[in-house]
């Protein structure tokens, strides 16, 4: 089990199929603890035969995911793609670049404080391209250098995705499996942390982008135009609302997130005059707005299932693993978060603190030999896993990024992983402050 762990890690950092990679552990983890258990039995598989370990594991675990996750992401995709159908997403952008005028500086930091916001709802690759195709050449033509503009753009995105809902139901699915009393957790009791480690974020990267540019001459590039927003309209400003109407909706209404979602998104539909041309043809642009955004969100929903196996697996796997770990595991707040701190560029490259990764083998290590609050250990993770993930060369769209802009990888790399580190140690800090009294 160790070596395939370490085999599971070497696998993600190449960049092979995360999908494929998940449930082959699945299939190992399975078949080892199968064979221990017939060996010398554990209290994991106590009453349980072999075909009902199976069912478990490659049944019950997508299935209870599925319930878990998965309308939540498609919901939450759905809303994404009404924002940049509407030209609500594409309005906002616009009017700060009126508001920044020519100071580059001013420009790039209004810009990735609004791209941030956006990415508090939004998700997936596609609305990623959406924007990004109207952000980078406005940067770039203001003369920010295009290592730079990819960067603050990418960066921004992250410290949005430490709100964004449909990746805290993700995240939480994760957790929900590994330890069946952490499904508890919500997004209110997040919420705080989430919208500081969003503020700390930014501030991080609108620093590091600023502090580069100082090493750089800024000379004029592309235009500012984009021809595919350029001779459209501006969204009503009454629409832009739409945008944090989902997390507001769970946050002061506590509403459900799918319903939120719902309202957020016909509300910009009407105020944006969309909901005309009769009933046949707004029920039409409803399925292809949710089609398109089940397609963005497609690949991930797949690596999200076979997740829940390897989940499933690992609490077969857990005994082993305490036996073996239990004394090397911090057994102290203080501990564990200045380990999560040091070992924080272990989030790139799908590495080991990485929960969209292999991170989630390290999770079961930590579930299964110490019993942590959710409300600790959850904040944690977030900080291991969407910081580095979400600046990582492995990342979809910043792969796009590198073709789009044409920037070398290493020269984005000298920014992103000292900013993803620093960004760990600082937030791995508000953590203990924040929760360490809870363990």
């Amino acid at each position: 089990m160790v070596l395939s762990f370490f085999g599971l890690v070497w696998y993600c950092v190449k960049g092979y199929n995360l999908m494929v990679g998940f449930f082959i552990m699945s299939v190992v983890w399975t078949a080892v603890a199968l064979i221990g258990n017939a060996i010398s039995p554990t209290g994991a598989m106590e009453g349980q035969t072999w075909v009902s370990v199976l069912t478990n594991v490659f049944q019950t675990g997508p299935e209870n995911y599925g319930k878990a996750i998965l309308v939540n992401v498609f919901f939450g995709a759905f809303f994404g793609r009404i924002l940049i159908d509407t030209g609500i997403a594409a309005t906002l952008i616009r009017k700060v670049v009126e508001l920044g005028g020519d100071k580059p500086r001013v420009t790039m930091s209004l810009l990735c404080i609004v791209t941030a916001v956006i990415f508090t709802s939004m998700t997936g690759i596609g609305p990623v391209i959406s924007i990004a195709v109207i952000v980078l050449p406005i940067m770039l033509s203001l003369g920010i250098p295009s290592p730079i503009a990819l960067f603050s753009f990418m960066g921004s995105i992250m410290a949005g995705i430490f709100g964004n809902i449909v990746n805290f139901k993700q995240y939480q699915a994760i957790f929900a499996t590994a330890n069946e009393s952490y499904a508890s957790y919500d997004y209110n009791a997040y919420f705080a942390f989430g919208m500081i480690a969003m503020a700390v974020s930014l501030i991080v990267v609108l620093i590091v982008a600023n502090l580069s540019m100082n090493k750089k001459k800024i000379s004029r590039a592309w235009a500012a135009t984009t021809p595919e927003e350029e001779n459209k309209g501006d969204a009503p400003a009454i629409s832009w609302i739409a945008i944090i109407l989902p997390v507001i909706g769970v946050v002061a209404f506590k509403i459900p997130i799918i319903f939120g979602f719902i309202v957020a998104g016909l509300f910009a539909l009407w105020t944006c005059g969309k909901l005309k041309g009769g009933f046949a043809n707004i029920c039409r642009m409803l399925s292809k707005q949710f089609a398109d955004g089940a397609i963005d969100v497609a690949p991930m929903i797949g690596f999200l299932l076979t997740l829940a196996m390897f989940n499933n697996a690992a609490t077969y796997a857990s005994p082993y693993f305490k036996i073996l770990f239990g004394g090397f595991m911090p057994q102290t707040a203080l501990m564990l978060c200045i380990v999560f701190a040091v070992l924080t560029p272990l989030g790139f490259f799908r590495g080991p603190m990485n929960l969209v990764g292999s991170g989630a083998a390290i999770l079961a290590v930590v579930v299964s030999t110490a019993a942590w609050p959710v409300q600790f250990l959850y904040p944690l993770f977030a900080v291991t896993t969407v910081a580095p993930q979400h600046l990582d060369v492995t990342q979809s769209w910043v792969a796009w990024g590198f073709g789009y802009t044409k920037v070398p990888a290493r020269d984005y790399m000298k920014m992103s992983i000292p900013t993803g580190w620093i960004i760990g140690v600082i937030l791995c800090a508000v953590v203990f402050v924040m929760y360490g009294n809870l363990v």
